[in-house]
């Protein structure tokens, strides 16, 4: 969809809820399933590449309000960890690099941080992705330890503390 037609929808001005800031740990971690995507600019990106840092994985897609919404505080929480052994791989599902550029170029803070393009879901099937937003955090060692589905937001306190405390093991 279209973004001019998007911020004309009539639900687009309600006032939401806050997104949420929980992130609940998996009983048991999981090996995080490897994917190779390209960026806007046409680089590769492969997860295994970031092996020794914690990676937080979001899929989205630019019709989905809630993407749409934690967007800024994922750009947010990329800033503050910057230097740090962290990074953001944000792939986008099924769409192609016109609506996501177009998508991208109106956020404020524009984002920073890997958007990967995702157009035929390979890897948010591999990672059995249910919902959008769905976001995983992958520990140092490359297994998911905390998976989330629904909007976050992830300039959060709590969310940043938890990522530091991973960073640290």
């Amino acid at each position: 969809m279209p973004l001019a037609l998007w911020q004309r929808l009539p639900w687009r001005n309600r006032s939401y809820p806050p997104l949420s800031h929980h992130m609940a740990r998996l009983p048991k971690p999981w090996p995080a399933k490897n994917f190779s995507l390209k960026d806007l600019d046409g680089k590769t990106y492969t997860l295994s590449d970031y092996r020794g840092k914690v990676i937080l994985v979001n899929f989205w897609a630019t019709w989905c309000p809630p993407c749409r919404r934690e967007m800024p505080s994922l750009e947010r929480l990329h800033q503050k960890l910057k230097g740090e052994a962290f990074v953001i791989l944000a792939a986008d599902q099924q769409e192609d690099y016109d609506t996501v550029f177009a998508f991208t170029g109106q956020l404020d803070p524009q984002p920073t941080f890997a958007i990967l393009l995702d157009s035929k879901a390979a890897a948010s099937r591999a990672w059995k992705v249910q919902g959008l937003p769905s976001s995983f955090l992958v520990d140092k060692r490359g297994r998911v330890v905390y998976r989330v589905i629904g909007g976050r937001e992830f300039d959060h306190p709590e969310i940043e503390q938890l990522i530091r405390d991973l960073i640290k093991e």
